[in-house]
């Protein structure tokens, strides 16, 4: 935890990585091949907080994929998200917890097994309803390929709180092998 993500980070990110010099199918299709099919969660760290916590598990940086970007939001008790928009779609599959989101001013109620579809251009933010409980969604979208095809829009509106709730005072997003909910 601490280590800044491209939440807040000003350096540059990859969104598609590129294929440089002499494309060759053969040595681009031996280098996927050769790639694991299995990533583990435990090599992979929580980042921001302290009401909302990413744990990223496909990036186009990572060179395992270039369409899909799927991450895992912990939101500490009674945490938000910043409110931003962006071009791209986005689906949450509500793993645990209850919450709701805000889009484009709507307020839409979510609980454990749900998904929360964000739509393209929705400007949204997301909640843990519950103040003393943490809830977890897993994250995937279509963002990279977005990025690829030039659709650039992408803005915070307000960022994310870097104050934790009163419940949320020293909260830490569970490991992958905590049974806790």
């Amino acid at each position: 935890m601490g280590t800044e993500s491209h939440y807040h980070s000003k350096k540059d990110r990859v969104f598609v990585r590129a294929i440089a010099g002499e494309y060759n199918l053969k040595t681009e299709l031996a280098r996927l091949r050769s790639l694991p099919r299995v990533r583990s969660g435990d090599n992979l760290q929580f980042l921001d907080g302290p009401q909302t916590f990413s744990k990223h598990y496909l990036e186009p940086v990572d060179g395992l994929g270039q369409t899909l970007h799927i991450h895992l939001e912990e939101y500490a008790p009674g945490g938000k998200s910043q409110k931003h928009g962006h071009v791209n779609e986005a689906a949450f599959y509500i793993l645990d917890g209850r919450g709701y989101e805000i889009h484009d001013g709507e307020r839409y109620d979510w609980e454990a097994g749900d998904i929360a579809i964000v739509h393209n251009n929705c400007v949204h933010q997301h909640n843990n309803a519950d103040p003393e409980k943490p809830a977890r969604a897993l994250v995937i979208k279509t963002k990279p390929m977005y990025m690829f095809m030039n659709m650039l829009f992408q803005k915070t509106v307000v960022p994310r709180p870097t104050e934790p709730t009163e419940h949320g005072v020293g909260f830490v997003p569970r490991q992958d092998d905590d049974t806790q909910v």
